[in-house]
C-alpha cells in the first residue's frame, strides 16, 4: 500500500513542481521605506515604483498605488488617505503592504496572472524583529508567494555591489535607505558585524524643509524636499555652487514665494 502512495507522489507531484518552475517566475524584492524595487532573474529590474498607497478613508479600498498614489501625497481630499506603510525599513499596515505586493508581482508580471504562484526573496534590515521579519513574509504569502526567503540588506547590497562576500577579507557595506540606514561587516558569506539604525533619507528631507522654514519663512513638503535633495544636496562642499529654484508658502504673508537654495544651504541643513 505504501508502494503505491509514494508511486501516485512521484507520478503526480514531482511533475507538477517541474511544471511549477516552469511557468512561475522567482522574484527579488527590495521592500524599502520609500520605494520598491521588484528583480526578476533574466529580465533584470522589472519595476521600481514609491512605496505609497492611496485608498478611500475609513476603508481598504485601494485606489492607487506606487508612482500614482506618491503624486496624491499632501494633496488628497478627506475622502482618499495616501500613506506609506512601511515606516522605518519594517511594515507599518499590514493590510497596505499586502495590498501593494500583489499590485507590484502583478506589475512584474505584465499584468497576467500566472498559473503557478513564484518564490520570493526579500531584502529586510538587519535589525529586525522576529515579529516584524514574519510579518513581511505573511504579507509575502497573503500577496500570491509560493515560497518566501528573507536576506539581510547589507549583504544583499555588498552582492549587488560585487564585493568579495564569499572571499576572507572584510568589507563593509553601508546602506543608506529612505528609513533605516545598515552598516555592516561582512566576510566569507556572512556578516560578522551589522549596526541598523533607523535614520535615512526621510530624516534628510524633514531636516530641509526645517531649514528652509528656519531661514527663509518658507513652508515647503516633502516631495520639494526629496527634489532638493537629489539635486543639490551634498555631503561635501566641492567644485562649483550649484543652485535650484524652490517654491513654497510663505509664513509670513501666506502666499506663493519662490527663493534660490544652494548646494552649500543644503550642506548646512
Amino acid at each position: 500500500m505504501g508502494g503505491i502512495v509514494v508511486k501516485k507522489f512521484i507520478k503526480h507531484f514531482l511533475p507538477a513542481r517541474r511544471l511549477s518552475r516552469l511557468f512561475s517566475s522567482d522574484v527579488a524584492i527590495d521592500l524599502g521605506t520609500a520605494n520598491t524595487v521588484v528583480y526578476v532573474p533574466g529580465q533584470g529590474i522589472v519595476l521600481n515604483e514609491p512605496s505609497v498607497v492611496a485608498v478611500k478613508a475609513g476603508t481598504t479600498t485601494v485606489l492607487a498605488v506606487g508612482r500614482e498614489a506618491k503624486e496624491m501625497l499632501g494633496k488628497t481630499p478627506e475622502s482618499i488617505v495616501a500613506s506609506r506603510p512601511m515606516r522605518d525599513g519594517v511594515i507599518a499596515n499590514f493590510e497596505l503592504a499586502q495590498s501593494m505586493l500583489r499590485y507590484f508581482i502583478l506589475r512584474a508580471n505584465n499584468d497576467r496572472r500566472s498559473l503557478f504562484r513564484p518564490r520570493m526573496v526579500i531584502g529586510v534590515p538587519s535589525g529586525i524583529t522576529q515579529v516584524e521579519c514574519r510579518a513581511v513574509e505573511d504579507s509575502a504569502r497573503e500577496a500570491g508567494a509560493r515560497e518566501v526567503f528573507t536576506i539581510m540588506e547589507p549583504m544583499a547590497a555588498a552582492i549587488g555591489a560585487g564585493l568579495p562576500v564569499h572571499e576572507p577579507t572584510g568589507s563593509m557595506i553601508v546602506d543608506i535607505g529612505g528609513g533605516t540606514t545598515e552598516v555592516a561587516v561582512i566576510t566569507l558569506k556572512d556578516v560578522v558585524f551589522c549596526r541598523s539604525i533607523r535614520v535615512g533619507g526621510d530624516e534628510m528631507d524633514q531636516a530641509i524643509v526645517n531649514y528652509v522654514k528656519r531661514k527663509y519663512n518658507l513652508l515647503i513638503g516633502d516631495r520639494t524636499a526629496e527634489q532638493i535633495k537629489i539635486n543639490v544636496g551634498t555631503v561635501l562642499v566641492e567644485g562649483d555652487v550649484q543652485v535650484m529654484e524652490v517654491k513654497g508658502r510663505d509664513l509670513v504673508t501666506g502666499v506663493p514665494k519662490m527663493i534660490v537654495l544652494t548646494n552649500v544651504e543644503v550642506n548646512e541643513a
